[in-house]
């Protein structure tokens, strides 16, 4: 009896913690552990898709999709309960700058004298092509860029598609750059909006990491240059939420581990030094380790004996209708989206607060 009340109570814990809708981007750090956010979950209209939804609550495409493996992202059909995994375990420290999860693609940004987190889903680098683990910083910035294409990127273009692209690219609704862009210490590498934002959370680029426009439109002017960037390979991670060990498994990224370890027995590794090194003695459910490694569902679970499974906290959520339209062919591209408008068959009493930006970058 004990130990079923117990459960019950965490179960409520861990489906009640978590931020509104406004605010989706920015989360206060914990005092205690390393996890932030919570669990939501939408019920569809018959116009939304999957990036729809994700877009609106600052998911990349492999987090949403991954997360509701049982639903057609283009079609998910009216009154679809779609779970929205917005509880990340944060990024190994320090916590300083801006890092780059490349497996999980996702950016956090921790600002140097407010104890929060931003983070924002980024599309990542294209298969063939690899980023340099390592750190850098901010070395420049800028509104309307221009883009001279490197000449490895021309030449893939070439031997791919059979294309000539220009090799320069002027500032522009047709720049792939978008209209803000941020630029590393790393050779031709920038954090920057896109062209093609249903990219964000794909493998779509170069090597550079792509945002949404609104999500850069919020990010930019609070970033100064010389801002130190981490980017890093952690598709396990590891935290702590009320005494209770968290796994977050993204798909790995084999460009950085064609030889060496089963991705199942560097979790194992990561949860063990992770206790270890807090101090914290947990009887951990190997057997859901070794499905949430399998399944890489981006979702923050407890990995506790006993804990709840994600069915049990899917079916305790409650689902609130998802009350926007689709974002349209107006969203498709490097401007920073208008207010969405409310969908038809939302019952207005139970809208969310949307998410606002600028319309654009001071």
């Amino acid at each position: 009896m004990m130990r079923k009340q117990a459960g019950i109570w965490l179960l409520a814990t861990l489906v009640g913690c978590g931020a509104s809708i406004s605010e989706a981007s920015v989360y206060a750090l914990p005092a205690h552990g390393n996890v932030v956010g919570a669990l939501k979950a939408v019920t569809t209209h018959r116009d939304d898709t999957l990036l729809d939804i994700g877009r609106f609550y600052d998911l990349g495409y492999n987090q949403v999709t991954a997360a509701n493996p049982g639903i057609n992202p283009w079609l998910p059909g009216q009154a679809s309960k779609v779970i929205i995994p917005a509880e990340y375990v944060l990024p190994p420290g320090p916590w300083t700058g801006v890092v780059v999860d490349i497996p999980a693609r996702r950016l956090y940004y921790f600002p140097a004298h407010d104890r929060v987190v931003y983070t924002y889903p980024v599309g990542v680098f294209l298969p063939g092509w690899k980023e340099r683990l390592t750190t850098t910083r901010i070395v420049a910035k800028f509104k309307m860029p221009a883009w001279n294409v490197p000449k490895n990127i021309h030449a893939w273009f070439e031997k791919k598609f059979h294309m000539d692209i220009p090799w320069y690219w002027p500032p522009g609704a047709g720049n792939p750059m978008g209209e803000l862009a941020m630029e590393t210490g790393l050779s031709g590498i920038f954090i920057h909006g896109t062209y093609h934002p249903w990219g964000v959370g794909m493998r779509a680029s170069q090597g550079c990491f792509q945002m949404y426009p609104e999500n850069v439109a919020q990010l930019f002017p609070m970033i100064p240059v010389g801002t130190p960037v981490r980017i890093i390979d952690q598709p396990n991670l590891v935290g702590v939420r009320n005494g209770q060990i968290y796994l977050q498994s993204y798909k790995p990224m084999h460009a950085y581990h064609q030889e060496g370890m089963p991705d199942l027995q560097r979790a194992v590794m990561a949860i063990k030094s992770f206790m270890a090194r807090n101090h914290v003695d947990q009887a951990i459910d190997w057997t859901r380790v070794r499905h949430l490694v399998a399944a890489h569902d981006t979702v923050a679970l407890p990995v506790g004996v006993d804990t709840p499974s994600l069915a049990m906290l899917s079916t305790a959520l409650p689902a609130k209708p998802y009350a926007y339209a689709p974002y349209g062919r107006s969203a498709n591209g490097a401007a920073v989206p208008p207010p969405l408008p409310l969908a038809d068959s939302v019952d207005q009493e139970h809208l969310h607060v949307q998410v606002t930006f600028p319309d654009q970058a001071p």
